[in-house]
């Protein structure tokens, strides 16, 4: 079996500056939040110009929170994102339409609260599903650590499906959370910012996780991941 390395999505950006930063520690994937209601949210059309001016084979995902479904169409299709990652209360037929709308790949994100949170993960439409800590009445990004022996539990349930792991991973506890649930990816965001700062990013933090994200070794998989 080949190995691969873990891919890492830095999520929660707001500016050039720590998106290239990202970039150069060696991020794979680039969120940017489009919710209103969180603290790290952007405007695409005011920041659409430099996010897509970007140096190439990174991926730039739009994270979206309840949208209506012509939206998430219209911006799945935008020229400065290449996926759309649904945060919210997307369910099972809202992404279905969505797929057939939009022929794009896409990320569904799943908050695990308990064993019940597994049920239907593989009936949403695609395979690349996100997996976050329950953070109550906020939308991801709440720095709550992810319960690992239910994510690790969706794994053996669903092995066909590349997983993303998200929910308060940080270059302290990442490499341990990567081999015990062994994801596909590892998604970051309050773990690598800057100290009070939900809107800038810490270089040295950056490159610390990607480093410790690195060292959990070889995952044993092959390339089957959104990004």
């Amino acid at each position: 079996m080949s190995g691969r390395r873990v891919r890492v999505k830095v999520c929660g950006l707001t500016n050039r500056e720590d998106a290239l930063a990202s970039i150069a520690a060696g991020a794979d994937a680039l969120g940017f939040n489009l919710h209103p209601g969180s603290k790290r949210a952007i405007a695409l059309e005011r920041e659409a110009h430099w996010i897509a001016a970007l140096p190439p084979f990174v991926v730039r995902v739009a994270v979206l929170v309840n949208v209506a479904l012509e939206e998430a169409v219209r911006l799945a299709a935008h020229p400065a994102l290449h996926l759309v990652q649904f945060h919210g209360d997307e369910d099972a037929d809202y992404c279905a339409r969505f797929a057939a709308a939009s022929g794009r790949p896409f990320i569904k994100a799943l908050r695990l609260r308990d064993a019940a949170s597994l049920e239907g993960a593989d009936g949403f439409s695609t395979p690349h599903l996100l997996l976050d800590a329950d953070a109550g009445t906020e939308f991801g990004g709440a720095g709550r650590l992810i319960d690992l022996a239910l994510a690790a539990r969706c794994r053996e349930r669903f092995p066909e499906l590349p997983l993303i792991l998200a929910g308060g991973l940080r270059s302290e506890n990442v490499a341990g959370a990567i081999r015990a649930v062994q994801p596909w990816a590892v998604d970051v965001a309050s773990g690598v910012e800057a100290e009070g700062n939900a809107r800038a990013k810490d270089a040295g933090r950056l490159r610390q996780f990607l480093a410790q994200s690195q060292s959990a070794g070889d995952m044993g998989s092959g390339d089957r991941g959104p990004f």
